[in-house]
This record gives structure tokens, C-alpha cells and sequence, in this order.
């Protein structure tokens, strides 16, 4: 590496607090009965149940969610033998990407002997401890006998992680690479450089998946692995070919696969072209590969090329599979991780290669195209649906395999697990509930933006919409194939195209002049908004009852795209004003905003129409709603205009909506904690936290959304416009797909409401 990120490296973990992890409670810790709860007297109850059943440990104990990462340090990344000590960092982090990606708790584990009996018995004494073991960083071929005495001693998983994290995703890519050359995993010729662990745990999984013994030669440091050869590991000797051949060269002829994980530039350009039409290249030494890729390509463009670096198409990345591995593993209580979970997780992987891939993973990663090909033959560590892919795979296969303790409804697991993996799709399930099958008829304004288009196939997966796209269909058809969506025009999708739909626009035309002539547009402006801004082409949509719902903008300025909407669709019956209600999806639940956009100084009863009509919005998502009147005051300390007016405000949602849970004018802290609400006032009129908070003005609701959303990483639902007689809402510039969704389902769900 250089030297700025070598320096970058040493900050990052440095500060603002040494290393990359830290432990904290599980339970609230702030009074004396907490402590009675968690110590004691109180942690006798779940000691004594847990004496009398063991495995009563899973449910009154972290164990069940505990994974040690247990190094000795003997074969840490490219750096060798530098230690338990110097490989702690390496361990810290493969304890934050378990936690990243899978939600379990680590304790890293670094054991100073290099002696495989001492280190087996170490590790064996603190099974008690630990829902599973992932060992790290072993060399071989020590790393073989650890392995197996663990496994015989304990009854958890233990799971060596450079051998079988790195042969199930090299087995993806491998399964999907032959796929796209035309070619099966029964009839590939494979040959090695290096037969260390990771190269024969992958062989070994390879051919248990149908790669024939007799067409595998493994290659060394010292040659060709041959009959005959002496101080042959017996699983390097099953592989030991009777061969004349003792160099790599010699090998390659006809050959489909190069399985490179040994080291720097082993694999020499003049030596590809023996290898056989369209191969498959994986230079997986790290950091630096036995052949650069572009060096391959070069000289085989034919050829698929993999490597472990980040840097190029195609890494080989065991984050792919070890969090969900143990996810799986432990949620069905494994005794261990056999070859049917190994195969489980390999194939999970590799399907979801082949479906689109997420728009969070182009954002990641620059937003690169990124589709099923020769560049992307298995998906990338931040998408967010490996979780609910392989943890069941993997679960279903232990049960299957009659080695889970626990049984799991799989396709509830698979929910359980999305909703987990997004904490937005969590909040909105009962909204996509009500939402699903509804094929609501919902137009949108921006139909040529990728984020739009994402969106609209995961509505289409979950039978929510039947879209009406505004978007020029000659584009449309150059950027689908690009993204890799599954959807057809005019099969799944209607498109309304302004440069050819004459027929169609024609009647928005007529429409709109009607509605916007007497509001101030002038007549020679009202058939180029129709045709050239889709904000009036999906509200007219709307409004003359062709779709059932709208979303529109989400490229340009909010407002500009609001004074469009309200010039077209009309406020509800009785509504005074239309509001903006947004959420915010934080660790401590859901919470909600108002007006967030929309009325800049709202009246006191713009204040109360405002609270009731998010009352109603936020039970669409399952959620009775506690609504609190924010203010600088305290229940009456203050007399300030605006103190006054949330008085106002509460005086008047007692006599217009008098079920209602509301309470007010109040601090935010007040607002969120009962415990400082009822050391100011004794009878508060709702318990716990508020989940609605209304501002006194735009700006404070504004600040308040953008702060709290930009400090915490909290993902947020909406704007929702409120007060309107029909269902449409306005995008903000930096919606994601998911947002657009999220917008989509909510719409649609108030349709279904109405009907």
C-alpha cells in the first residue's frame, strides 16, 4: 500500500477511540430494580433455569447470537507468521463485518501458541461461551487437524473460514462463470496454482457439486501434485494424478479453469493461450493476484477473470458468505456446518448474481452498471439481500440434513430477515400489506430515472402497481437491458412517451387548460407543460382518473414540483392547507415529523388539522399514534407567540379529535422520554415515547428531520403530502429506490383505503 493509505489506515484505527470495536448493554441500566434484574438477586432465575436444561442458554444468554474469531496468528492475509498479537486488528475486523453484515456479536479471540494441540484445547474449553467458532488466519497444514479435533469436541459450529468462506464463493463465481461460457461444472477441466487449504477447500467443494475428480491437477511451489509424491497431506494425495508433468506450463493444455491462491504472478501471459476456449481465470493471491486481470484479458479476451481485489470486477470476497453462514447456523440452533450448507450458501449466491442488481449496490459503488455478465458473475458484499438468501438456504439445509436444533418456518425467516437487514422495509411492512396485490394504476412523472425504475420492479415483484411511466420510450429501451430489469413495455409497464403519444396527451391537453388557464398560466404555456414537464403530465393522469395515484419529481427543487401539484389537484373536502409528513426510522423505532415542507408558519389550527391528519397516516403503519406539540416551552412556562400557539393548538385537538393521544406544548426531551414528562407534569395524556412530533414552524421540522437523519444514518419515509384529494406525492432530489418504493406502497395502500 502507499503511504497515504498506510497514514489512512493507521487513523482509521486510531481514533476517536483505539480499534474497531466495543461492547454494549442489551437492557436499560437506570434504576435499582434494572440492577436487581441484571445481577443480583434476579440473575439466579435464568442460572437456575439454564442448570436444569443447557440449552435454556439460547434463550436467556447473548450465546446463541456469539461467534468467537480465534486466531494464532500464524498465517495473518499476505504478512505470514506475525502473531497472535499483530493479528488482532485482522480479527477486529472480520468481528465488525459479522456485526455489519449479519448482526452477530463477536469476541475476538487471539491465542499465543503455535503448538495444534494447546490451541485445540484452548478453544474446545470455551464451547460454553460460544453459539459458534470461525477460525482465522491458521496456516496449513495445521489449520486441517485444528479444524477437525474441534469439530469432533464441540457440538456448535466450527468453521475455518480461509478454507470454506473462500470455497463457496469461489464455487458461485465458478458455477455462474460456466453458466455464461456455455459450459457445466461436470465436464470443466481445472487446474490449480497452490494446494494450501483455501485451494483444497474449494476443489473439495467443487467437487461435491459435480466436478470430476480425475479432471482436477493441483500445482505447488514444488509442481505438479503427482502419484507417488512424498509428504502428501491425505486430502492434497486424493488429488495426486499419475502425470508425467512436474511444472505448471505442463498442465494447462485445455484446461476451462486456472484456480490461482498461491502467489504474485505465478500465471506468465505467454502461457494463456494453451488454455481452452473461453476459460475461466481466477488469480486470487492477495494482494497482488498470479496474473493482473487486465494483463489477462489482453492476451484471452475470451476470458473470465476473477480476482480478490477490490479494485477490479469479479472479487472473490469471503464477506459474501461467512456472516450469513453463521446467521443461518446459529438461528437453527447447527450442531455443525456440513457440506449440504456449504452447497446451500454457494448456490444462494450465485442465483442472486443472475437477478438485477440492488440500487443500493450501484450507489456504493459509484454507480457502475452493474448486471449479470462477464464483469459481474457474483454480487458484491453491500447488497443488502444476501442476508435473506443464503441465512435461509443455509438454515433449511441443517434442517434438512437433521443437524438443527430448532425448526424455522423458512419463508417467515426469510421476511423476518429483510425487514431486519432494512429497518425502513421493518416500519413499512403493514403498509405493504395492505398494499400488496392491489395493482393500484400509479403514474410517474420521472419514468427515465434509474431509481424510478429500480422501484417500480420491486412494486411489480410485489404485485402493488400497475405503472404508467411518462418517459420517452427510446430511451427506456437503451437503459433497461443496461440495469438488467426484468420488466417488458407494454406488457408490465405503460408508457406515456411525449414524443409520439399524440392520442393520449391530446385529452391532458384539453384537461389542463381547463384547470390551469384561470391560475395564472398563460395559454401559450399549457401545452408545453403538458408535453415537457412530467410533473403536469402524471398529476393530469391523476386528476382526469386515468391512474389511481402519482409520484412525481425528485430531479429538480421540491417546491417547484409542489406549486405544479397544487395547481392541478385539489386539497380534500374541508382541509385548509396541504401538509408534509415525514419519518424517520431510528434504533429506538419509528418517528414521525410535521410539516416538514409544506406550511412555513402554520395557525394554530393548521397546527391541530396538521396533527390529526398525521395521526391518520401513521396508523397505516400499524402504529397508534402519540402525538406531541413541540415548543422552547414547558406546559405553560412560556407566553411567547409560539408557545401560545401550540397552547391553542392542543385546546383545540381535545374538542375536535378527544381520542386522540396528544399532549403539549413540550420540550423534545419531554416528548421522547416519560421519565422527564412525568417530572413536569402528572398526567400526561399518553405513555412512553411520542411517535409524532409537530413543529411549530417549517424550520424547525426541517432542521429537525435533516439533523437527526444526517447524525444518525437514519434511513427516512417520505415527504407524504397530506390534505390532498387525491393520492401524489413529490420526490426529493436525493430519494433512493428504495424511498420511491417506499412512496409507491404508501400511495397505493391509501387507494386501497378508499375503495
Amino acid at each position: 500500500m502507499d503511504d497515504t493509505l498506510r497514514r489512512a489506515a493507521l487513523d482509521y484505527h486510531r481514533y476517536p477511540q483505539p480499534g474497531k470495536m466495543r461492547i454494549e448493554p442489551t437492557k436499560r441500566m437506570v434504576n435499582q430494580r434494572d440492577l436487581a434484574l441484571a445481577y443480583s438477586p434476579g440473575v439466579a432465575a435464568p442460572c437456575e433455569e439454564i442448570a436444569a436444561d443447557p440449552d435454556k442458554a439460547f434463550d436467556y444468554t447473548a450465546r446463541g447470537n456469539l461467534v468467537a474469531v480465534i486466531s494464532n496468528g500464524t498465517a495473518v492475509l499476505g504478512l505470514g507468521a506475525i502473531g497472535p498479537l499483530a493479528s488482532k486488528p485482522v480479527m477486529e475486523g472480520k468481528a465488525v463485518l459479522f456485526k455489519k453484515f449479519a448482526d452477530i456479536d463477536v469476541f475476538d479471540l487471539e491465542v499465543d501458541t503455535t503448538d495444534p494441540e494447546k490451541f485445540v484445547e484452548a478453544v474446545a474449553l470455551l464451547e460454553p461461551t460460544f453459539g459458534g467458532i470461525n477460525l482465522e488466519d491458521i496456516k496449513a497444514p495445521e489449520c486441517f487437524a485444528i479444524e477437525a479435533a474441534l469439530k469432533a469436541r464441540m457440538n456448535i459450529p466450527v468453521f475455518h473460514d480461509d478454507q470454506h468462506g473462500t470455497a463457496i464463493v469461489v464455487a458461485a463465481a465458478v458455477r455462474n462463470a460456466l453458466v455464461l461460457q456455455g459450459k457445466t461444472l461436470a465436464e470443466a477441466r481445472l487446474v490449480t496454482s497452490g494446494a494450501g487449504a483455501a485451494a483444497l477447500a474449494c476443489v473439495d467443494l467443487l467437487v461435491s457439486m459435480g466436478l470430476a475428480i480425475e479432471n482436477v491437477t493441483l500445482t505447488d511451489k514444488d509442481g505438479v501434485v503427482h502419484a507417488g509424491r512424498e509428504g502428501m497431506e491425505p486430502n492434497m494425495a486424493r488429488y495426486a494424478r499419475q502425470t508425467d508433468a512436474r511444472s505448471l506450463p505442463e498442465v494447462l493444455p485445455g484446461a476451462n479453469v486456472f484456480l490461482g491462491l498461491s502467489a504474485p504472478g505465478v500465471l506468465k501471459p505467454e502461457w494463456l493461450p494453451l488454455l481452452a476456449e473461453r476459460p475461466l481465470i481466477f488469480a486470487l493471491a492477495n494482494p497482488e493476484p498470479e496474473i493482473l486481470p487486465d494483463v489477462a484479458r489482453a492476451e484471452r479476451p475470451d476470458a473470465i477473470v476473477a480476482t480478490g481485489r477490490s479494485d477490479y470486477p469479479n472479487q472473490v470476497n469471503n464477506v459474501l458468505c461467512f456472516p450469513y453462514i453463521f446467521r443461518g447456523a446459529l438461528d437453527v440452533g447447527a450442531t455443525t456446518i456440513n457440506e449440504a450448507m456449504k452447497v446451500a450458501a454457494a448456490e444462494a449466491i450465485a442465483s442472486l448474481a443472475r437477478l438485477p442488481a440492488h440500487e443500493s449496490v450501484a450507489q456504493a459503488y459509484g454507480g457502475q452498471k452493474l448486471t449479470f455478465g462477464p464483469d459481474y458473475i457474483i454480487p458484491t458484499p453491500f447488497d443488502p439481500r444476501l442476508i435473506a438468501e443464503i441465512a435461509p438456504a443455509v438454515a433449511q439445509a441443517a434442517i434438512d440434513s437433521g443437524i438443527a436444533r430448532r425448526s424455522l418456518d423458512i419463508d417467515a425467516y426469510r421476511q423476518s430477515l429483510s425487514r431486519q437487514n432494512t429497518r425502513s422495509a421493518q416500519l413499512m411492512m403493514p403498509v405493504f400489506e395492505a398494499a400488496r396485490h392491489s395493482l393500484t394504476r400509479v403514474a410517474y412523472g420521472e419514468g427515465e430515472d434509474e431509481r424510478v425504475l429500480r422501484a417500480i420492479q420491486d412494486a411489480l415483484d410485489d404485485s402493488i402497481v400497475r405503472p404508467v411511466i411518462v418517459a420517452r420510450r427510446r430511451i427506456l429501451e437503451q437503459r433497461l437491458p443496461a440495469l438488467g430489469l426484468r420488466f417488458e413495455l407494454d406488457r408490465d409497464v405503460e408508457v406515456i412517451d411525449p414524443e409520439t403519444d399524440h392520442d393520449k396527451l391530446r385529452p391532458l391537453v384539453e384537461a389542463y387548460q381547463a384547470v390551469a388557464g384561470r391560475k395564472g398560466v398563460p395559454s401559450a404555456e399549457i401545452i408545453r407543460h403538458v408535453y415537457r414537464r412530467p410533473t403536469v403530465t402524471a398529476a393530469m393522469l391523476l386528476r382526469t382518473g386515468y391512474v389511481d395515484a402519482a409520484l412525481v419529481g425528485g430531479n429538480s427543487e421540491y417546491w417547484g414540483q409542489i406549486e405544479y401539484v397544487l395547481r392541478i389537484i385539489d386539497r380534500a373536502p374541508g382541509k385548509s392547507r396541504v401538509y408534509a409528513l415525514s419519518g424517520l426510522i431510528l434504533e429506538a423505532g419509528a418517528l414521525f415529523i410535521t410539516d416538514t415542507h409544506m406550511v412555513p408558519e402554520p395557525t394554530p389550527a393548521q397546527v391541530a388539522e396538521m396533527a390529526i391528519l398525521a395521526a391518520a397516516e401513521v396508523r397505516q403503519f400499524g402504529l397508534e399514534p402519540r402525538v406531541a406539540l413541540l415548543s422552547h416551552s414547558n406546559f405553560g412556562a412560556s407566553h411567547s407567540p409560539s408557545a401560545r400557539k401550540m397552547r391553542t393548538a392542543l385546546g383545540l385537538l381535545r374538542e375536535t379529535a378527544p381520542g386522540l393521544l396528544v399532549d403539549g406544548e413540550m420540550h423534545a426531551d419531554a416528548a421522547l422520554s416519560q421519565h422527564v414528562r412525568e417530572r413536569l407534569v402528572p398526567d400526561s395524556a399518553f405513555a412512553g415515547a411520542a411517535n409524532v412530533l409537530v413543529m411549530p414552524n417549517l424550520d424547525a421540522a426541517n432542521i429537525t428531520l435533516t439533523a437527526l437523519s444526517a447524525s444518525s444514518s437514519s434511513p427516512t419515509v417520505g415527504p407524504m403530502l397530506m390534505g390532498l384529494s387525491k393520492p401524489i406525492h413529490v420526490l426529493t432530489p436525493g430519494v433512493t429506490a428504495r424511498g420511491i418504493l417506499n412512496l409507491t406502497t404508501i400511495a397505493a395502500a391509501e387507494v386501497a383505503q378508499r375503495r
